[in-house]
Formats: structure tokens, sequence, C-alpha cells
């Protein structure tokens, strides 16, 4: 072989290996970019990185297991720097494919005490970051070194995201069937798969709640049938009673006493798996209360 072709050869494969950075990412161009912001002053610093399911753990090692598990789709990553100051921005936007698995990894994230803004389906702003869902993309803004301007830099930079965006975005309408009294505000969340910790049961609602010094959780699992639903109830009824437990029929559904989560109450409402659950010996009643609840809920 001769010379002029092995450096052809080895030119190809460089050019190759350069698609990827040395940190997994790939280059080639993306729809995610066209949703990245101009601010007047700021600049990008390189070329937006790119990462797809099989390179995320090389830009967020550890937590990349929990997006995933979300059906993570693309991300884009656009660091920005600001002329003349040591201030820098970076704006990370997931793909997640559709607006509740956006919601489900937003709300994974979330804590019930931050403070929330009005921007696409929710957002909240802590110091120097700004969190927010819209349509089926969660997100993430980082102002570093941006000192009294980070707030305004932030929401202006989100604005923009959500107006390129152009999608009207509201939390899942499965939200609604949750009791307003004793609801800790914005503590509701969505688990797309392993649902209470059993592989079988999948797209479930929880929510936290506290009521006269009790603190439990409701929960609405969704099937994507009647028999889905009732076959998830079928499993986890069985698996209960193969760790122990006696599930009690109720008029309302069942009762399960589980060692982890205390007394648990369940009952099908159609698609829905509707329940109550860390209720302790003694407060059955307000186990029985909030179930009657999710039912009438859902019967609406």
């Amino acid at each position: 072989m001769s010379a002029t072709i092995m450096k052809r050869r080895a030119i190809l494969v460089l050019s190759l290996l350069w698609g990827f950075s040395a940190f997994g990412q790939e280059t080639s161009p993306s729809s995610l970019q066209a949703l990245l912001p101009k601010l007047p002053g700021w600049c990008l610093t390189e070329t937006p990185r790119i990462f797809s399911p099989g390179s995320l753990f090389e830009y967020i090692n550890g937590a990349a297991e929990n997006y995933l598990s979300y059906g993570f789709q693309e991300l884009v990553v656009g660091d920005f720097k600001k002329d003349e100051s040591a201030a820098s921005l970076t704006v990370e936007i997931y793909d997640m494919g559709e607006e509740t698995r956006a919601f489900g990894i937003y709300s994974s994230e979330r804590y019930p005490e931050s403070r929330f803004l009005d921007i696409g389906g929710q957002g909240y702003l802590e110091e120097g970051t700004l969190n927010f869902f819209v349509g089926g993309y969660y997100v993430k803004l980082l102002c570093f070194d941006c000192g009294d301007e980070a707030e305004a830099v932030l929401k202006s930079a989100a604005e923009q995201v959500e107006t390129k965006a152009s999608v009207e975005t509201e939390q899942p309408p499965l939200l609604r069937l949750f009791p307003r009294e004793g609801l800790v505000a914005n503590s509701e969340k969505f688990i797309l798969q392993n649902v209470l910790g059993f592989g079988f049961l999948h797209h479930g609602y929880l929510a936290d709640y506290r009521i006269q010094g009790q603190e439990f959780e409701l929960f609405v699992i969704q099937g994507s049938s009647s028999q889905d639903a009732q076959d998830m109830l079928t499993q986890y009824l069985e698996s209960q009673r193969k760790a122990g437990q006696s599930p009690q029929a109720m008029s309302q559904g069942y009762l399960v006493r589980d060692r982890y989560s205390h007394n648990i109450f369940l009952a099908l409402s159609g698609t829905l798996i509707l329940g109550v659950m860390r209720i302790p010996d003694g407060n059955e009643g307000l186990g029985e209360k909030y179930l009657q609840r999710l039912v009438e809920s859902a019967a609406r």
C-alpha cells in the first residue's frame, strides 16, 4: 500500500473520530441548537455540544441514569461568555421526547420550597440557576460570575428559549385528581417506570400530603388500558402475598400492610390505579378518606 493511500485513510479515520470530542459528545448539527438564546453582549465560546443517550454519561455521569429512565433523547449545551467580563452562561436543553416525561425529570429535581416562576409549564429560580420545562424539553440555565445581573440574564435567556420552542405547555392533567386539602404545593412528581419500586408498575404520579402532623402520599398509576391497569394491580397484590402480606378487600378496593409504606389503600378506576400510602396504624380512617376523594375525582 502506497504512503499516499495510507495517509488518506489516516485522515479519514481522524475526521470520523473528530465527529466526537474527547468527552464523547456529537458535533453533528441538531435542531435543538435553534432553541439556544441570543443575548446582546453575549456570544458562544465554542460550537454547541451535542449528547445522545450513549454519550450522556460523559456530561452528567452521576445523573445520567435518571435522565435515561425518563426516555432522554438528546442534549445540546451552549456555553456563552459576556464581552469584557468574567461572566459566563451555560444553557442545557434536554429533549425528553414528550411533555409528560419532560415534567417528570423536572419534577425529580425541584424542591417544594423553591422559588417558582410562570415560564413554560413551570420553572424555578435558585442562586445562579433557572430550570424549567416547555413542551418536551427540560431546560437548565446556569450563570457564573454574573453578579447582580444573574436573575435578569437567566430570565431573559429562559424567555427566549420558551419563545423559540413555541409550544403551549401545562402540567400533566392527571395531577388535578389530587385533592387540594393537605397537599404539599409543588411536591407532585411523575415517574415513568419502576413506580413504588416495582418494575411492572409504570406511569405513576405521586404527591406529598401533610395534615394535622401526619405525612403521607397519594399516587395515581395510569395503565395503557383498563386491562393493563387491572394486570398491574393483580401483579402488585400477588407480589405482596408472596412477601407474606394478606391484602384485604374493602368496599372501595384493597388494604395492604407493607413494612416500608405502612398501610396502603388501593382502588381501580378504569385505566387508573388510585392509592394512598404511608398511613400508620391507628389512622386508617385518613387513608380511606383520601382514597375516596381520589375515586370521586377520577369519576368526574
